[in-house]
């Protein structure tokens, strides 16, 4: 035990020790009853962490402390989510290239030493190469950080999203998949991110306030009369298809079954009803195109609608109008940006006398890609689908049967499964016009004239995979009949990241890859995660997991709120409002950190507080003094200490106390209600060192100076050391390296290796200890108030009350605590009352 114990520098002694001692390996020895199995979400490595993943992480390693505490072999890896958009932009920035799936392999490639302003195409492999290159850099920094927050993972089991074992899990997964009929190729209407050139998914999308403006547009009915509409996309004219109306609207009933004539285009479209048409927004009727919002898809296809596109991939109307549509005015359109396009078309419409007064401005919420910049587009595409639901109601009763099996911490989150799901629009669109991804594992045939055929996808082997089209050849075929008539071509696109995030259990335990152990870990016992991502990675998994298993991929879910800077807002990168977790560490230690992310609870969103990190602080040294205090009381290991019994009544009452303690600590783990578990413990412990220490001190020094009352000295002494023991170990989750360091003060081993306290059933009682230190607060109280010395000497203490007689079995220790000269108890009925006299 150090003269003057601290905290400078446990982090990384103790971090060191337990990696050279294995304390948190896994043992896969154990069976699969004895196991608790996280599915620990792998953090993104493109960036870097803030103070948001410090809190959600801990909040998961209590649990994994907890757990093996218990007695249970704890699996916790660490993956590393490096497949995506922000990893391939890092790349490209950094190594100075692109990718482009069209140029060969080169296995002896090598980046320039000093990118050029032009970057330079390489193959898909090279590309993904280079990506695992640069991610291996950031996941050490990503390392350090989490071995220095205390993080009890076992470190030699992580594995990259992107690395061949995750790859050949997710292309296996797909082929399953496409084999049993789940996985689909389809052509349609697809929400399209003009920045990035890729599909989105329903589960990608956000709402944002955009500015707009409304157009008072007039299509010419047979009579000759003009139909007003109001639209905010008035270049979408040329790719209008028809007119629709409520059904019950007396206005436009004469013209349901006619045709009317487009502004400037004078084309024919038919005036239809339907019932989602709102006669009191607008004009009340209006206008369908192919396509301007995901209205226009649901009227297109309910109303089997023709389709006359003109926005292309790069978010420019087409070069060429769609069939019908005349070439003048299209031509004052071709390749001009959306907006661009409605500057040009606006200025027509006001010249041909086709617009009826001036726009009006109007904020509406518009469909983002949640990492784009530009409203999202609809263009016609063909793309891969995974079928979950949102066509085939059966299969959606299904995953709302999983989501209830499931148990959800905080319960209340359940809804928000159950509202994405009964909300799905359709099936998951997987395949993205990417580069940096999983490739999707198949090819085509190409027939004489060289058009593939991709109603027969040519597919590998399991046992091949990982594969990347663009530069495997297919069974039967050779390199040289990549591309020729009768030949073959590969899939050019990869999976959306949650197609491979959606089997990180798998992924993690080995799934066809080490099947001893997958039957130790799965189903997992715990996901954590953040509540924003229920719609993508928790849906998905459930949706994978079902099936590939027909099973929940874990039985529990944690869901941790977000962070909020000191205004209340949502910590982000985008908001440049986030702290870097680091610098607050090392100022104020990492226990100090892990006991303001621990005082979070689940599914609440918390303010960062650096007041509360302080607190933990002072609560982290205050153990130390505590611990240093209990243990300077003899030799710990001496055979007095060992033999010593727990006789005196206030000492047998804290005891008490303390197994209240660990009962409602071991419940609120069990709930996963870390929070409670801290409070309690928190609370015992303050009242532990301000009260029970105070209280007992001079007995304690007085029996080992070799004054009167020995056993009672030695009472005191036993009880100090059997509570700190199990204070140590009630702490231990929360603040794993002071519980650490005074654990090896007098203890052999790891205190995350020893057991959890249960209570120990003393005869106690515990209502003796808060009687007692209420009146030594009275005395303290008096001092105070008469300014006096907490020393100095009480000539009588007075006191009376149905409760007074409980003060009698605690009386020595009362008044050695408070200088008290002369006890005097009265019966009485009624509270508690006390008369302090000072000398």
């Amino acid at each position: 035990m150090p003269e003057k114990p601290t905290l400078a520098g446990l982090e990384s002694v103790w971090a060191a020790r337990w990696e050279a001692e294995g304390t948190y390996r896994f043992d896969r020895s154990r069976t699969r009853d004895e196991v608790y199995s996280i599915d620990t979400p792998p953090p993104t490595v493109s960036g870097s962490l803030h103070v948001g993943h410090v809190f959600s992480y801990t909040h998961t390693d209590t649990i994994a402390r907890f757990q093996r505490m218990r007695g249970r072999e704890v699996f916790y890896p660490m993956g590393w989510d490096d497949n995506g958009l922000p990893t391939e932009r890092r790349v490209q920035n950094h190594f100075g290239v692109r990718c482009d799936p069209s140029v060969p392999y080169d296995p002896d490639f090598r980046p320039p030493a000093a990118p050029g302003k032009q970057q330079i195409p390489i193959s898909r492999r090279n590309f993904i190469e280079l990506c695992e290159r640069l991610t291996i850099s950031d996941e050490k920094v990503f390392e350090e950080l989490w071995r220095r927050l205390g993080l009890s993972v076992d470190w030699s089991m992580t594995y990259a999203t992107i690395d061949g074992r995750a790859r050949a899990a997710s292309q296996r997964a797909f082929l399953r998949n496409l084999a049993r009929g789940e996985a689909y190729l389809a052509e349609g209407p697809t929400l399209w991110d003009v920045t990035f050139r890729t599909a989105v998914a329903q589960a990608e999308l956000e709402d944002r306030e955009h500015p707009g403006a409304f157009h008072r547009i007039g299509f010419t009915a047979p009579s000759g009369e003009r139909v007003w509409i109001e639209t905010t996309r008035p270049e979408l004219v040329p790719a209008c298809v028809a007119l629709v109306a409520h059904p019950d609207d007396e206005r436009y009933r004469p013209l349901f079954g006619t045709t009317v004539r487009t502004p400037l285009f004078g084309v024919e479209v038919p005036v239809l009803a339907h019932h989602l048409a709102e006669p009191d927004k607008g004009s009340g009727i209006a206008m369908v195109c192919t396509f301007g919002d995901l209205t226009d898809v649901l009227w297109w296809r309910e109303l089997d609608l023709p389709t006359r596109g003109v926005v292309g991939r790069d978010g420019r109307l087409l070069p060429d109008p769609p069939q019908g549509v005349p070439a003048e005015p299209y031509g004052e359109l071709a390749g001009k940006t959306a907006h661009g396009a409605r500057e040009r078309i606006v200025e027509l419409l006001r010249a041909s006398g086709e617009m009826e007064g001036e726009p009006r401005p109007v904020k509406r919420p518009v469909k983002f890609f949640e990492k784009g910049d530009k409203p999202l587009e609809i263009v016609t595409t063909r793309q891969w689908y995974i079928r979950n639901g949102g066509r085939d109601r059966a299969l959606r009763e299904e995953l709302l049967a999983r989501g209830a099996e499931l148990s959800w911490h905080p319960p209340h989150m359940k809804a928000r499964y159950d509202n994405w799901v009964e909300g799905l629009a359709g099936d998951w669109l997987i395949s993205r016009q990417r580069f940096f991804g999983v490739p999707i594992p198949v090819w085509y045939p190409l027939d004489s004239g060289g058009e593939p055929d991709r109603s027969s996808p040519i597919v590998p082997d399991e046992s091949v995979l990982p594969i990347d089209p663009s530069s495997d050849v297919p069974p039967g075929y050779t390199e040289e009949q990549r591309g020729k008539p009768d030949g073959f071509t590969g899939d050019p696109d990869v999976m959306d990241t949650w197609a491979t995030s959606s089997l990180t259990p798998q992924i993690a335990g080995g799934w066809e890859r080490d099947e001893d152990l997958f039957r130790r870990v799965f189903p997992m016992d715990l996901r954590p995660q953040g509540h924003d991502i229920i719609r993508t990675w928790l849906f998905s998994t459930v949706v994978r997991s079902h099936l590939e298993h027909a099973a929940l991929p874990w039985r529990n879910t944690t869901l941790s709120g977000w962070i909020l800077d000191p205004d209340r807002k949502k910590m982000s990168k985008s908001k440049g409002n986030v702290v870097t977790p680091m610098g607050m560490l090392e100022e104020y230690g990492s226990d100090a950190v892990r006991y303001w992310a621990a005082s979070g609870r689940l599914g609440t969103d918390t303010a960062f507080d650096t007041g509360q990190i302080k607190v933990g602080r002072r609560l982290a040294i205050k153990i130390l003094n505590a611990s240093r205090f209990v243990l300077g009381f003899g030799d710990p290991d001496g055979p007095e200490t060992r033999h010593a019994e727990v006789t005196e009544p206030l000492d047998l009452s804290m005891l008490a106390r303390l197994d209240e303690v660990v009962r409602e600590a071991t419940e609120a783990f069990e709930a996963y209600d870390y929070t409670r578990a801290l409070e309690r413990t928190e609370r015992f412990f303050w009242e532990f060192c301000d009260d029970y220490l105070e209280l007992v001190k001079a007995r304690a020094y007085g029996g080992e100076s070799g004054e009167s009352g020995g056993a009672a000295a030695r009472s005191a002494h036993a009880a100090l050391r059997e509570a700190l023991d199990v204070v140590l170990r009630l702490f231990a989750p929360f603040l794993p390296f002071v519980t650490e360091e005074v654990w090896s003060w007098w203890r052999e081993g790891s205190v995350h290796r020893a057991a959890w306290p249960v209570p120990a059933a003393r005869d106690g009682d515990p209502e003796l200890l808060p009687v007692v230190a209420g009146v030594l607060g009275r005395i303290r109280r008096a001092k105070s108030d008469a300014k006096l010395s907490m020393r100095a000497e009480v000539s009588r203490l007075t006191a009376r009350g149905a409760r007074a007689d409980l003060l009698r079995r605690a009386q020595d220790d009362l008044c050695g605590a408070g200088a008290v000269e002369e006890f005097v108890l009265e019966p009485g009925e009624g509270d508690l009352a006390v008369e302090v006299t000072l000398a």
